[in-house]
Parts: C-alpha cells; structure tokens; sequence
C-alpha cells in the first residue's frame, strides 16, 4: 500500500513540474512554443504578425465589341478570373473599378487612375461579416470566424443603424500615420483558435469608437495562399455588358500569379516582434528601416538591408539607401508598386526630414568554390564518383542554409567542416574559393566598363593569373580576358590558341576591388560573362551592403583523390 501511495505521489509530483516547467516556458517570448502565446508576447511589443496573403498577378484587360457609339465601359471591382496551378482551378479577382474608353472601333482597354493598363487581380473568394453594436458598457468582441482570410483585404464599414444606406470607413491601423481625436480606425489581431478579432477605440484613445445600434460589415477574400502562386493563363469567368450586349473578356498576363503566402511562422514572429519594438514606430537606425519594411511588406519580400547616404560609394549625403531582395515570385510590376508603398507610407511619414530615399538592387556576387578531397574507398561502399555528387550537393545547401541574403559572411573553415564530417571514408579536404562578378556588355560597341567587387583583391603574382573571364566573340576571335602575370594590367588573347590580341584592355585595383574593362568590342557571347577574381583573403568573404553571396554551381567542382590508407608502405 504505502508502495502504490509513494507511486501516485512520484507522479503527482512529476507532472505538477512538467505542468509548471510548460507553463514558465510560455511565459516567454523566445521560450514560447504555442503559437497564442507567441502571438500574444508579440502584440505586447505592438507587433501584428502577418496573415495568410493572396497570390497577386498583373494583366491586361480588354474587351472587343461591336458598339462604336457607347464612350466607356467599367469593370467592376469584384470581376472574376479563373485560372489552374497543377491541375486544381483558383478564382482571381479585382480590387477596385476600372474603366475604359473607346478607341473608336469598339475596342475597350482598361486602365489604372494613372493610365496604366496594368492591372492588379488577387486569388480568393469574396466574403462578408455583419455585427450589430451592444451595448457600450458590455465588453465588445467582433471576431471574424476565418482562419483564412487576408488582413490587406479588410474593409470595415460602420453603419449609423440596420437601415442605413451609407457607412463611415474604418482604415488599418497599420496603414494610418497620424491618428487624433476625429480617426476612424481599428486593430485586426489573430485570435488564439486561429481567427481574426476586430477591435476599435474606446473613444477615448485611438480616434472614434461604434455605438450602441451601429452596424458594421466586415468584408474581405478568403485566400488559398502560396498555393495559388504560378498561375499563368486568366480566363473572365464572366461576360461583360457594354451599352446593351454582353461581350468576353480578353486577358493577357503580364506577369504570373505570386506573393501568396502562408500565416507568418513562429519562428518569423519570434526574430521580427522585439526588433520592430526597438523601432518604436519611427525611421532612424538601418534597423529600423529594416524591421518596419519586413513587418509591412514581408509577403513580398524576404530581406533588406538599408545604409546612409555617408557609407555610399560614391557618398551622398541627406539620403538612405535602401536595397529589397524580393521573393521569387513576386513581378516587376508587384516590386515597383512595393516600392512605391513604402516611400508613400513608411519613409516620407516616418523618417527623419530632409532625408531621401534611394532605393539599390541587390548585387550577386557568385563564388566559384573547388573542392578537393581524399577518399578511401575501403571505409564505405560509395565511389569516388558517389561521393564527389555528396560533396556538390552539400556545398549547395550550405550556401542555402547560411548565405543567399544581405550580410551574411562566407567562412571557408565553417564550409571544410562540412565537408569534412560528411563521411568516415573522406579524410581530409581543400577548398579554393574565387569571387565572380558577370557582365552584359553592349554588342559592337567599344565601352569603359568597371566591376566592383565587394572584397579586396588578392595582388599580382608572377605565377597564377588574378583576373579570368569565361569567353565570347571579338574581333572575329574567341577571346577571354585575364591578368597579366605580375602585374595588374588586363589583357585580351584568343582564348583557343592563348595568343595576345591585344595587351592592354584595362586593370584592376586589389585594394578597392575594382575591374575597368576598356578598348575593344564584344560582338557575341552567352547570357553574361563571368570575371572570375581571387580574394585577397579566401578563409572569410564579407559582402558590403547590398551585396549577396552565392554559389556558381556550373564553376563549383569537387574532386576525389584515392587514398587507401591499409597499402602498406615500403621504405627502399
């Protein structure tokens, strides 16, 4: 008996402390592994994580009609389009009205208010919400019972009674900038079952609040996320009606479906709540601009990195420099409109006065790495051949796992490492690291080019060449461009027979890392050309600004050397 007892009380015991060492790690933002507590460790900081996001694709609409008289046509905000990712159909559709004009034949092309006949189509289906204002002094809750819709889609209307016609707008509050007394907006948070509550003001702070009898409609899409990405042919899923006949709709895809996206993960949350906390709302630090950009817009974009004007080469004083590595799926039209957002929303309301922005693309600088290795056979049952594929495949995610974003460093002995521990029968390895910058020259025209790399460059050598480039067609000549030894003169030979063509075509400058190119005419070559330079120091590689590190597979090898360590050894 007294054994059974101790029995209940050990596990008594046990799991009042799991219970409480659960409980303590909830209490904690980084600890945190519920997603409701995370969520709501993060709005503490003032930060909303982001909903699930439509897949956005840019198009052109027209319609072709018989009627010459009727002046213009309106497509309606709402207009459907269909189209197919994998074999499984999505309904797209617009955000607001469009109109066009007759072009006199009967043809109508819609556009944007600023002429653009670019249009915006969104993927999800259009859903509505309606709640009826209680009494004020009761605790209002206005949760919206969909674990699927987009926060950028919400419009909220509040309406005087049941009966009214019209309605007062409510706005985001994450897209207001000054909010005083006479302010109509609200909160959208995520709920701990996953839906989206809706909260206004008390009428004290934060602008108006609804009363008592108020109506309020709730609409917005209901998304399928990153699923819908890639669609590339739209389909009006109705006709259009122009003067007194129904007409199809004729669309053109300027740029695939992309930009959906998943509920921020928790790890997300976890790396991105304290640092837009530290921004308090305003534009001072690089980080700053950093966090309030990714708590924004982190739909579209996966990094950004942001510098002054003072640390620019060439500088410019009274400007940020800001440089946006979009998602891959997100279109030049998608980028220019996220652009633009930002300037009109963020920087020209939140930044210092009198500081521009400047927005850089990112650069990629490629590395060229080879690998040797020795190998012994005996160890495993892979071959020399198996294991040069595990070697590549490892140094490519590698570069996935720890580079590929703004200021991310390559270290070659974190690299080694590795490589290294991938095999018992792989007992030691080299690694040759080269730095690649590629250039599209303009065919037939002699031109002053400079490459900037990010690094300092490794000086003349009497022996091995600084400075290669892979070949294209000069002169009537496959040619290359390379260094010549000991000096950091550029020349130009054919690049078959190793012959001189000419025996200055530019330099280079190992301290700043810059390349001119000049004094001769490129009349073909393939998509770019690579100039390959070796750093001065290849254990550790740190890219400036907005420089991005990646791997050039094509010019990566590895390669095994057999050593069978049980041979035995004959000393003569």
């Amino acid at each position: 008996g007294l054994s059974n007892l101790l029995d209940v009380l050990a596990y008594n015991t046990h799991l009042n402390g799991l219970t409480a060492n659960i409980n303590l790690n909830e209490s904690f933002l980084t600890s945190a592994q519920l997603r409701s507590s995370v969520i709501s460790h993060a709005e503490t900081l003032g930060y909303h994580p982001r909903s699930r996001t439509g897949s956005t694709a840019t198009v052109t609409v027209k319609v072709v009609t018989s009627d010459t008289s009727t002046a213009t046509a309106v497509l309606p905000s709402g207009t459907k389009f269909t189209a197919s990712v994998d074999d499984v159909s999505y309904t797209f559709q617009t955000g607001e009205q469009y109109t066009a004009s007759n072009d006199g034949t009967g043809t109508f092309v819609f556009k944007t208010t600023a002429g653009s006949d670019n249009l915006t189509i969104k993927e999800g289906s259009a859903k509505s919400k309606t709640f009826i204002v209680g009494d004020t002094e009761d605790q209002q809750v206005y949760v919206i019972p969909d674990a699927t819709l987009d926060t950028n889609t919400l419009a909220v209307g509040v309406f005087d009674s049941v009966t009214s016609s019209s309605a007062t707008t409510y706005t985001d509050i994450q897209k207001s900038v000054r909010i005083n007394t006479d302010s109509t907006v609200f909160i959208v948070r995520e709920a701990p079952n996953g839906y989206y509550e809706l909260v206004f003001s008390d009428g004290n702070v934060l602008g108006k609040s609804p009363v008592a009898g108020n109506k309020i409609v709730v609409s917005y899409l209901s998304t399928k996320g990153a699923a819908a990405n890639g669609a590339k042919t739209f389909i009006g899923a109705n006709n259009l009606t122009v003067g007194s006949s129904n007409y199809p709709l004729t669309v053109t895809t300027v740029s695939n479906s992309g930009a959906g996206a998943a509920k921020e993960s928790i790890a997300s949350i976890k790396l991105n709540a304290p640092v837009a906390f530290a921004t308090q709302q305003r534009l001072v630090t690089a980080e700053d601009y950093k966090a309030l950009i990714l708590q924004r817009h982190s739909d579209t974009i996966e990094d950004v990195t942001a510098w002054g004007g003072n640390d620019n080469v060439p500088a410019k004083y009274g400007a940020v420099y800001l440089s946006l590595k979009f998602k891959d799926d997100v279109s030049s039209a998608t980028q220019a409109s996220v652009k633009d957002a930002i300037k009109l929303n963020l920087t020209d309301n939140l930044a210092i006065m009198s500081i521009d922005t400047v927005f850089s693309d990112p650069i990629d600088t490629f590395l060229e790495v080879t690998t040797t290795f020795n190998f012994d056979p005996d160890l495993t049952g892979l071959s020399v051949e198996n294991m040069q594929t595990t070697v590549n495949t490892e140094i490519s995610q590698f570069f996935t796992d720890n580079l590929s974003k703004f200021g991310q460093v390559f270290r070659r002995s974190a690299l080694t490492a590795k490589i290294d521990d991938l095999n018992v029968a792989l007992l030691n390895s080299a690694v040759e690291i080269k730095a690649q910058q590629r250039w599209t020259p303009t065919l037939n025209v002699s031109e002053t080019h400079t490459i900037a790399f990010p690094i300092k460059l490794a000086g003349a050598d009497d022996v091995n060449r600084r400075i290669t480039t892979t070949t294209f067609t000069s002169s009537g000549q496959t040619c290359s461009v390379r260094n010549v030894l000991g000096s950091t003169k550029l020349e130009l030979i054919n690049a078959l027979t190793g012959a001189i063509v000419k025996d200055n075509v530019g330099s280079y400058d190992p301290e700043t890392g810059v390349v001119t190119i000049t004094g001769f005419e490129v009349s073909a070559y393939s998509t770019s050309i690579k100039i390959s330079a070796v750093p001065a120091d290849q254990a550790t590689i740190r890219p400036l600004r907005n420089h991005i590190l990646k791997l050039d597979t094509d010019k990566s090898t590895a390669t095994g050397i057999l050593d069978f360590q049980n041979t035995a050894t004959i000393v003569s």
